[in-house]
């Protein structure tokens, strides 16, 4: 739509050439991309962003256009996944200008998914809209069923918004993965019930470690579970068998049993999973994070600014790739340390 130069297929299998891959120095291949599309949100959750939060002026967003022609750069060097963040992806105007603009490279074969990670609190707007454009399944964060608590993580939303918005996803025939961030003395309590609710619905649930990212670090460290702990007090009521199922993610999953469902479990703090790490992240300001815990990034504005052509872009994202780090530091935190960075949740994209 956007830029119709890029829309040639490469070939019936519509894979980079090897030559064209990206390929860090400790030879993982860049096969995935988490793209926020907005900082902005309309929940407030205390582990992603402060209640009083500072948002990029609209200058210094990248252009919907710009947010296109990056993508088909990335998909360009072989990626074959996209996940849209934010931020909340869904308040992003206009925003399903771009995935129909996207859902191009999956009809060519060059992208095998675009997807997205929503608080659900828009999906009954535009979970249709998202199927039609080739979205076949979306992460929904959602972190509790009391609306109590749902209102005291998310500091204001609407729980029975989030549950009409997932009953949209279902009438679509979107794929449902619940993604809950497991907070010691909030919801860890709740882990069975999610479980029971969330197969019970055919969704598979994933809980997360929470992450020190951000200015409240210490918070961040009094509020984590290992999540170790709360899997054995799921295998107390549940029979748990390791699964080979895999989602091109981070998470590690278990069947459970008795209800047919999948659990995952995302441990960026007591395992990490850096050395099979085939991702990065880009802010919708356009700077690239080759690592969620590390501070070091680099500007793709610019390149995307200073030419029309694709050339500079391809090229400081290949140079970009050789600096990915091995791995994150939040052994550190586990340790007693502070994270290395300050940059919060919100601000690097889910």
């Amino acid at each position: 739509m956007f830029l119709p130069g890029l829309d040639a297929p490469r070939g019936s299998a519509g894979a980079a050439p090897v030559a064209q891959r990206m390929v860090d120095s400790f030879g993982r291949a860049i096969s995935y991309l988490r793209l926020s599309v907005t900082d902005r949100c309309d929940c407030r959750c205390v582990y992603c962003m402060p209640e009083r939060m500072s948002f990029l002026p609209r200058r210094d967003l990248l252009s919907l256009e710009e947010l296109d022609r990056l993508c088909s750069a990335f998909v360009e060097l072989g990626v074959r996944k996209i996940r849209l963040t934010g931020g909340e992806p869904l308040v992003r105007r206009d925003v399903m200008t771009l995935v129909r603009s996207l859902s191009r490279h999956l009809a060519r074969g060059a992208l095998d998914e675009l997807t997205l990670t929503t608080n659900g609190s828009q999906l009954s707007r535009f979970a249709a809209d998202l199927a039609a454009s080739g979205v076949k399944r979306i992460n929904v964060s959602l972190d509790t069923l009391d609306p109590e608590t749902f209102r005291t993580i998310s500091r204001r939303g609407d729980l029975a918004k989030v549950l009409a918005g997932l009953d949209a996803a279902d009438r679509a025939g979107l794929r449902i993965k619940i993604n809950t961030v497991a907070l010691r003395g909030v919801n860890e309590g709740e882990a069975p019930a999610l479980v029971e609710w969330a197969h019970g619905r055919g969704y598979d649930l994933t809980f997360i470690e929470v992450m020190p990212l951000g200015g409240a670090q210490r918070e961040r460290q009094d509020q984590h579970i290992p999540l170790t702990q709360l899997r054995a007090s799921l295998a107390e009521r549940f029979t748990l068998t390791p699964s080979t199922h895999r989602s091109g993610g981070p998470a590690r999953y278990c069947d459970v049993e008795e209800t047919g469902g999948r659990v995952g479990f995302i441990t960026p703090l007591t395992h990490s999973f850096c050395d099979a790490c085939n991702r990065v992240r880009v802010t919708c300001s356009g700077k690239l994070y080759l690592c969620l815990g590390r501070e070091d990034g680099v500007d793709l504005r610019e390149p995307l600014r200073r030419s029309p052509r694709q050339d500079l872009l391809t090229d400081t994202l290949q140079a970009a790739i050789a600096r990915k780090p091995a791995g994150h530091d939040f052994v550190a935190v586990r340790r007693g340390g502070l994270s290395s960075t300050e940059r919060g949740m919100s601000v690097t994209g889910g």
